[in-house]
C-alpha cells in the first residue's frame, strides 16, 4: 500500500510527497487508521521505524479541519532534541495547511517560547518541566487540548518525569484522544496507560528489538587500546557519518578532542552543554560540517539525522534498552546500518544483554592489519586551539567541535 490509501487532505498529501514518503512503515500502516478513527492507542516499535509520522499525519488531518489558534494538540517528549525533531517534522508535513507548531523546552530563554504561544499555536511539542513553567506563568492554555501524545514514554519514566506528567494530565480536558508511543513499555508506563487511556488499541511491531536493518559486531579490545582501535575503524570500515557513544560527559569531551587532533571533523554533545551548543553540534553533524558526533546517552533519543552509516559503542551501555535506542540512530526507515561495539574483558554481562536484544549470538571480530599488541595511543589533554581549529565560540573545549586547519 501507499499513503494515498489513507485519503489524507490534499494539502497533507502534498506535504507527504514533499518529504519523500512513498510507502508507510509497518507502525505507520497499522497506527494511522486507528488514530484517524479517534481511538486511544499504545504504539510499541523500535526506534527508527517512523513513529513520528505515524501519529503526526493523522493529527494533521484533524488540524486541517476546525478552529485555528487554539492549542489542540500536545506532544510530550523527554529531551530537547526529540521535541525539536517532532516540531520540525510537524512544520514540514503541515506546511501547506498552515499549521502552527511551537517547541517548548528548557535550556533556552522562556521569553521567545511565550511570545510564540501568544501569537497562536495549533500544536505544542514540549518537555514536561518547561511546559509546567509556562503554564505557571499563564503563557499557555491547555484547556482545549484534543489530542495528547506521549512520545518515548519509557524514557519519560527513566528520566523521572512521571510526577510532572501527572500534573500535566490534571490540566487537560478528560474528553480527549491519548496516544502512547515508545520503543519499550516498562510496567510503570503500562500502569500509567491503564489509568488514563480509554479502551486503547495496542500495536506492537518488534517491540524492544533493534531494527532488522542493523548489523551488529563486537570488537574485543583492552581498555588501553580502545582509542587505537577506534582510529583504525574510522580510517577503515567505519567511514561515513558516524555516531560514537561514550559512558560519561568527560569521556565524550576527551574523545572528541582526541579525534580532532587525529584529523577528524568531530563534535561533542552531552548533558552539560547549553541547548544552543547542542543544537550547533547537531546541525553541524546533519549538514556534513562534522563527520563524527561523540555523545552520551542524552543523544540516543531525538537524533534524526539521515544516513548515519555506523553507530560505535565506544563504551557498551548498561541496559538492553539503552543499546536499542543507541543503535536505532542507524538503519532508519528500512535503510541499512552497522552497530560496532568495542568490548573489554569486563563487558561480559553487557555482551550477553546485547545478544539477548538482537536475538542471536554475535561472533567477535578482529580488524585485519591492526596491531593488537602495540603500544597504546597516549591520552591527550584538551587542545588549546592549536593543531585543530576550534569551531565554536565558547571557552569550553569540545562543545561545538573541531576541524583540522
Amino acid at each position: 500500500m501507499d499513503f494515498s490509501s489513507f485519503a489524507f487532505h490534499p494539502r497533507i498529501a502534498s506535504g507527504i510527497k514533499a518529504v519523500g514518503y512513498v510507502r508507510p512503515t509497518p507502525i505507520q500502516e497499522q497506527a494511522i487508521p486507528v488514530v484517524l478513527e479517534g481511538r486511544d492507542m499504545i504504539g510499541v516499535a523500535q526506534t527508527g521505524t517512523g513513529k513520528t509520522a505515524a501519529f503526526m499525519l493523522p493529527i494533521l488531518q484533524r488540524l486541517a479541519e476546525g478552529r485555528k489558534d487554539l492549542v489542540r494538540v500536545l506532544v510530550l517528549a523527554p529531551t530537547r532534541e526529540l521535541a525539536e525533531q517532532i516540531h520540525q517534522a510537524t512544520r514540514l508535513l503541515g506546511k501547506d495547511i498552515g499549521v502552527r507548531s511551537v517547541a517548548v523546552y528548557g535550556g533556552v530563554s522562556k521569553r521567545p517560547q511565550a511570545s510564540a504561544l501568544r501569537r497562536g499555536a495549533d500544536a505544542v511539542i514540549a518537555c514536561p518541566g518547561r511546559l509546567l513553567d509556562l503554564h505557571r506563568d499563564r503563557a499557555i492554555d491547555l484547556s482545549r487540548v484534543e489530542v495528547l501524545v506521549l512520545d518515548e514514554a519509557d524514557r519519560m519514566c527513566d528520566m523521572g518525569f512521571l510526577p510532572d506528567i501527572r500534573r500535566i494530565l490534571a490540566l487537560l480536558p478528560k474528553d480527549r484522544q491519548t496516544l502512547f508511543f515508545s520503543a519499550t513499555m516498562p510496567p510503570e508506563i503500562r500502569r500509567l496507560a491503564g489509568s488514563i487511556l480509554r479502551d486503547p488499541v495496542t500495536i506492537e511491531v518488534d517491540p524492544g528489538a533493534p531494527a532488522k536493518t542493523v548489523s551488529h559486531a563486537f570488537y574485543p579490545i583492552t581498555e588501553g587500546r580502545k582509542r587505537d582501535l577506534l582510529l583504525a575503524l574510522l580510517r577503515g570500515p567505519a567511514r561515513g557519518r558516524v555516531l560514537v557513544f561514550t559512558r560519561t560527559k568527560h569521556r565524550t569531551q576527551a574523545l572528541t578532542s582526541f579525534l580532532a587532533r587525529a584529523g577528524f571533523r568531530a563534535a561533542a554533545i552531552e548533558g552539560n552543554m547549553t541547548q544552543r551548543e547542542r543544537q550547533g553540534a547537531l546541525d553541524g553533524f546533519r549538514s556534513g560540517r562534522y563527520d563524527i558526533l561523540v555523545a552520551t546517552d542524552v543523544a540516543a533519543r531525538g537524533i534524526d539525522v539521515e544516513d548515519i552509516s555506523h553507530v560505535v559503542n565506544y563504551d557498551l551501555p548498561d541496559t538492553v534498552d539503552a543499546y536499542t535506542h543507541r543503535v536505532g540512530r542507524t538503519g532508519r526507515i528500512s535503510k541499512s546500518g552497522q552497530a560496532i561495539s568495542l568490548s573489554t574483558p569486563t563487558d561480559k554481562l553487557r555482551r550477553k544483554w546485547v545478544e539477548k536484544a538482537v536475538g542471536k549470538p554475535i561472533e567477535p571480530c578482529r580488524l585485519p592489519g591492526f596491531d593488537y599488541g602495540g603500544a597504546a595511543v597516549p591520552v591527550l589533554a584538551p587542545p588549546v586551539r592549536t593543531g585543530a581549529a576550534y569551531t565554536g565560540s565558547t571557552s569550553r573545549y569540545g562543545r561545538r567541535g573541531y576541524r583540522r586547519r
